[in-house]
């Protein structure tokens, strides 16, 4: 979290060149402006908001949550709402309404919240959405996909496309979008030409993609920009984190670290968003060492005062 102070979120200089407007508080307290309607265009003028990812926050309530988050700056709360989260599937009914309720207190919002939702006739699908959208939310991260390894890489393909279109289906009944966050490694999206294909058809008003662009580089360093504007229109939310490449017992590996020092080109991911106008939320994920809180610990190994530096 020091890099929010010390940075000022990435840099001051990278988002003025891009030119984009944010609504976090770090780079000069701004007002809301009203949340757009996910069914019309979104507006040049419309702020990004920053929210933080609640995963990093799990060793507080949701209270104290909401006000260490207005206290650094942020505009909302990107929320756990699956089994290991703020929000337990089962309690969704009882206990979103009081974690939005907290949130608003504190004068931030719930943009979006992360769930393991992955088909639309799971028994938790339903009542997420619901309670979500009875709250205004309209973005929810889905679960990720693996690869079914008996079959081929185009009948995957095929059957996740299947799989998004129920999805779809029953977000356009909520009013919600889902969106499928690209991480690397072997799951199904990484490459994000598999994620492309499988939305194709598909309406990104209510299915679409999480666009991670950490996670983008370390899969094509130089090749992100090509799969970002394949999915730009899908890309409804999106995830900010920072990393380099580290040689550990002679193996490569890859390294979190705090945003501007790493291998990510947030000058030119940024003026890439201006350019295709993609300005929904944007959920930031600290995933260097933070006493557990980089892993959703709920309990941590360092002093607040330490985690909020």
């Amino acid at each position: 979290m020091e890099n929010i102070s010390r940075k000022k979120f990435i840099a001051t200089t990278a988002l003025a060149a891009a030119g984009l407007p944010f609504g976090l508080s770090a780079l000069g307290k701004t007002s809301l402006l009203p949340e757009q309607n996910i069914h019309s265009s979104t507006k040049p003028t419309e702020k990004i908001k920053v929210s933080l990812f609640s995963k990093h926050l799990h060793w507080l309530n949701y209270t104290d949550m909401a006000a260490l988050a207005a206290q650094l700056g942020f505009d909302g709360i990107d929320l756990t709402v699956r089994p290991d989260g703020h929000v337990q599937p089962e309690r969704v009914t009882e206990d979103l309404p009081k974690a939005v309720a907290a949130v608003e207190k504190a004068g931030l919002k719930v943009y979006s919240i992360v769930t393991n939702i992955k088909t639309a006739d799971e028994k938790d699908t339903q009542p997420i959405l619901k309670a979500a959208s009875s709250l205004g939310i309209k973005y929810y991260r889905t679960a990720w996909f693996n690869y079914d390894k008996n079959i081929g890489v185009q009948a995957n393909i095929k059957a996740i496309n299947k799989q998004m279109a129920a999805l779809a289906a029953i977000n356009k009944k909520y009013g919600t979008h889902g969106g499928y966050q690209n991480h690397s490694g072997d799951l199904f999206g990484a490459s994000q030409w598999d994620l492309w294909l499988a939305l194709e058809g598909l309406d990104p008003n209510y299915i679409g993609c999480q666009y991670d662009v950490r996670h983008a580089t370390t899969e094509g360093a130089d090749t992100w920009p090509v799969t970002l504007d394949l999915l730009k229109a899908y890309s409804k939310t999106i995830s900010v984190k920072d990393f380099y490449w580290d040689k550990k017992d002679g193996k490569w590996q890859v390294k979190s670290v705090p945003l501007g020092e790493g291998m990510v080109d947030f000058k030119k991911y940024f003026a890439l968003l201006k350019q295709y106008n993609i300005n929904g939320p944007l959920s930031l994920h600290c995933e260097y060492p933070l006493g557990g809180a980089e892993d959703g610990a709920r309990k941590l190994s360092i002093s607040r005062r330490s985690f909020r530096r």
